[in-house]
């Protein structure tokens, strides 16, 4: 059996987007390390096909190569070969500096000594499930999907905790890392409007965002953001009853454990960043038939809208969503 090191993005929705690549590698007989930031290892922790998780030291941003060389001696001669999933420079030192014979990558960032096995980035936006699949060198990627799983007795633990049945509870991930424009505004009025209890989920940066939610709503309504391991975040969706999110990394981790959801898309697109799960339902004004004017500017991937009108989310009224989410969680009229 060869041992395969799997240096990984740095950010939970790509970290679960890598998922299949990672079971691919195992299933051919591949023993899989992967490096990853302190911040994503929970995901990778929950993929039973990853033998060990190698928390990086390093910081975001900044070369640290005297830190990446010292962990390269650490390694030095326990690898056959290296994934490199970012596209950036350093993050394809470490293999190098750990003597891995087999370096494999999409060029980027004038990286091509660092590499020996080189694939050219495609063009456009293609969906990242079969980006990082690529990189097996196998076909059929386009049918890959991500999957999580956790110990039913740790889901089970963290919901009694709580005070929560299965099933009995809709979780909402009002933030995104990526800026106001894949943000919904309308988490508050849509929590309102519920009979179950809702969670509140995500960072300690979201709180004061899901306080502001909490407080439109007279109904059980948690807020959860940053007083929650990502392990017990990650056990609370995949014991929730249904998962409203913005286009983000919790989404991507509901997909990924099956859980019914609604992904709210506004700045980015379903076509390159898809929640890949038969429960889940898109809503994309860019695609509804019923929506006019069309949105002529989206997808435009921007952090702020450059037109200053946010009509992709701003238009996507409550009721819409609410009609998506089982009958019972919803008193909402259609919007």
């Amino acid at each position: 059996m060869s041992a395969s090191l799997v240096i990984a993005p740095q950010w939970i929705g790509d970290a679960v987007m890598t998922e299949p690549l990672l079971r691919r590698l195992h299933a051919r007989g591949e023993r899989l390390a992967v490096g990853a930031l302190p911040r994503v290892a929970p995901v990778y922790r929950a993929m039973p096909q990853v033998d060990e998780v190698i928390e990086l030291p390093f910081r975001h941003g900044g070369l640290q190569f005297r830190e990446r060389r010292a962990l390269g001696k650490q390694l030095h001669g326990r690898f056959d070969t290296a994934y490199v999933l970012p596209n950036s420079l350093k993050s394809a030192l470490l293999p190098l500096l750990a003597g891995i014979p087999r370096r494999v990558g999409y060029l980027g960032e004038s990286r091509v000594g660092l590499l020996t096995h080189r694939l050219k980035n495609p063009k456009g936006k293609p969906p990242m499930v079969a980006f990082y699949s690529a990189l097996s060198g196998e076909p059929g990627i386009e049918q890959d999907t991500p999957r999580l799983q956790l110990q039913a007795g740790f889901i089970a633990e963290v919901l009694q905790r709580h005070g929560l049945a299965q099933g009995g509870y809709i979780v909402m991930a009002p933030g995104a890392e990526f800026g106001p424009a894949k943000r919904w505004p309308h988490f508050g009025e849509l929590a309102a409007s519920l009979r179950q209890p809702v969670l509140l989920l995500g960072s300690g940066k979201e709180s004061e965002l899901c306080e502001a939610i909490r407080a439109q709503s007279a109904g059980d309504c948690r807020n959860l953001a940053g007083k929650t391991s990502l392990e017990e975040a990650f056990a609370l969706i995949a014991g929730a009853g249904s998962v409203v999110s913005n286009d983000s990394g919790l989404m991507h981790v509901a997909a990924a454990f099956g859980v019914q959801q609604v992904a709210l898309f506004g700045s980015s697109s379903p076509l390159h960043t898809p929640p890949l799960n038969p429960q889940a339902q898109v809503v994309w004004l860019k695609q509804a038939p019923d929506y006019l004017p069309p949105l002529d500017c989206s997808p435009c991937f921007e952090r702020e809208c450059p037109l200053g009108h946010f009509r992709c989310l701003v238009d996507v009224t409550p009721g819409r969503v609410a009609q998506l989410l089982p009958s019972a969680a919803a008193t909402a009229s259609p919007g």
